[in-house]
């Protein structure tokens, strides 16, 4: 996904601006259910989560976005992201066929699904919890603060940005 903060997103193109209007849907769902996310949080394993957050109980929760059949298909990676959270969400644009979410491949017993555009989102499918160890998460936790507090700092001093990534 691509950060519309920098680039306006009726300049981006159509993909990444239709993957930057289902994770705004989404956000905008989680934050009446109080849940708080950020987009392209990076994690240890290397990989980026389209958007990460945390609900009122301390649950971390990621969103993996996809806006084409051929990304969602061809998307060998993405059981990486278990490993980072206590629920997983798979979030689709409205068109995209969704039927392949219930094989096996896709571990519905393990992944809920939520549809959404620009304007807001639905749950179709419940993530199960599947509780992260408490030192796991702890440390979850925290990376995304920090993550969090260093985008707001920068955002109001950019002269800050190349400080304290490491």
């Amino acid at each position: 996904m691509i950060d519309s903060s920098v680039i306006p997103l009726a300049d981006l193109p159509a993909s990444p601006r239709e993957a930057q209007a289902v994770a705004r849907g989404i956000a905008r769902l989680f934050a009446r259910n109080d849940i708080w996310c950020l987009p392209e949080m990076p994690l240890r394993s290397g990989r980026r989560a389209d958007l990460m957050g945390i609900d009122a109980k301390g649950h971390v929760v990621i969103v993996e976005i996809k806006v084409s059949r051929a990304d969602l298909l061809g998307d060998g990676k993405w059981t990486d992201y278990l490993d980072h959270c206590d629920r997983f969400y798979w979030g689709l644009a409205p068109h995209l066929d969704r039927a392949c979410l219930e094989g096996p491949d896709f571990l519905p017993g393990r992944c809920g699904v939520i549809v959404a555009d620009g304007y807001d989102a639905e749950i179709l499918r419940p993530a199960p919890s599947h509780p992260l160890a408490a030192p796991r998460r702890k440390a979850e936790v925290e990376r995304l603060a920090r993550a969090a507090l260093r985008r707001q700092v920068v955002g109001l001093d950019p002269h800050c940005a190349g400080w304290g990534e490491g």
